[in-house]
């Protein structure tokens, strides 16, 4: 990463946006108080939300910290095909008593009067997720001095991240819990990915930007074997989902390491775009007939999520989670950051001969 990048926080080790209510500004705050980089999620939060958790952040913290948007997305989806997942969906609306959402009710985001805020009121560093955003959208937060960093799951989605000018490219292997960041998803997509290690290689030759790798990083000996690889930072999800400080629902804490759900599967059957989670019964049923067709299955999801969370049922949630979520440790963020960046050294000098041999 660029030097003047990693001036901005003295261990290489990035929180990743979780969007959903995961990154709340306790989170981000006790990560960058602890000397990494923390970020909020604004995903699917309205402008004024995400000013009023910006806002509340900066109370917390004077270090930097970043912000993460999602890029609108085409409409691709098959009406006919969302009919018929709903469909599919009403026997769960009938045993968790909730009505379906409706899946045109928030393709609009507010992604412009986002932009414009974060024009206005500049923080110090803005990721996007979904895609690339256009030169001069790049363009006009560099003129307010944010540092631009850009989701990429090939080589050809990091060529774009480049010409867009973005500062950085945030590699996500296939490892990596929650949705994925392809920039183009269409119903022939089959979930398939490239691994973490060979993604930062490949990425490293394709692009002339700093890399920084996220997908299944728990331990500092991890993030340094993706330094080792060429990255110049780790982004770590699912290993701070588990702290006191994360948003997540008690329920999704505790099924990280409940020995009921041992493996994780990338899905389309909560939101319509390829998502990792932990194996559930809502999973398995309906994540093999789930169309392609995001954010329209998002919404439609959304009541029966919220109504098994309020009903204590971890079989109906949306359980996102990398493929190390059994190496989660129930530590306070800032702690985490702190063991984190310890291991790392201690990798780092056993890489470079110091260790026992």
């Amino acid at each position: 990463m660029s030097s003047a990048l990693t001036d901005l926080f003295p261990h290489p080790i990035v929180q990743a946006p979780m969007a959903g209510g995961v990154s709340v500004p306790q989170l981000a705050a006790a990560v960058c108080e602890a000397g990494g980089l923390g970020f909020l999620a604004a995903g699917y939060k309205t402008a004024d939300g995400m000013y009023e958790e910006i806002k509340q952040l900066r109370s917390l913290t004077g270090r930097p910290f970043g912000v993460n948007l999602f890029m609108p997305q085409p409409e691709y989806a098959d009406p006919a095909a969302v009919d018929v997942y709903a469909h599919q969906l009403a026997g769960e609306a009938t045993w968790y008593e909730a009505e379906l959402g409706d899946p045109e009710s928030g393709r609009d985001d507010g992604y412009e009067t986002k932009l414009a805020v974060l024009r206005d009121n500049p923080v110090p560093v803005v990721s996007f997720h979904f895609g690339a955003p256009s030169r001069e959208v790049v363009d006009a937060l560099h003129r307010v001095g944010t540092f631009v960093l850009v989701t990429a799951t090939t080589p050809d989605e990091a060529r774009a991240v480049e010409r867009a000018g973005a500062d950085a490219v945030i590699a996500q292997g296939v490892e990596a819990g929650g949705h994925q960041g392809t920039h183009r998803d269409v119903p022939e997509t089959d979930g398939s990915g490239i691994g973490l290690l060979s993604l930062v290689a490949q990425i490293r030759e394709a692009v002339n930007i700093p890399i920084v790798a996220a997908g299944g990083i728990m331990r500092g000996g991890q993030i340094a074997a993706v330094l080792a690889a060429g990255a110049s930072a780790a982004q770590l999800g699912t290993a701070f989902l588990a702290t006191p400080e994360s948003g997540a629902n008690a329920l999704h804490k505790q099924a990280l390491t409940n020995p009921l759900f041992v493996r994780t599967e990338l899905t389309r059957a909560f939101s319509g775009r390829p998502a990792r989670g932990l194996v559930n019964r809502f999973l398995r049923e309906h994540g093999p007939y789930a169309p392609a067709a995001y954010p329209e299955i998002h919404h439609l999801t959304a009541p029966l999520r919220k109504a098994a969370a309020k009903a204590g049922d971890a079989q109906g949630m949306a359980l996102w989670a990398g493929q190390g979520h059994r190496m989660a440790r129930e530590l306070p963020a800032g702690q985490l950051v702190e063991v984190l960046a310890g291991e790392l050294a201690a990798a780092r000098t056993a890489l470079s001969g110091g260790g026992v041999r």
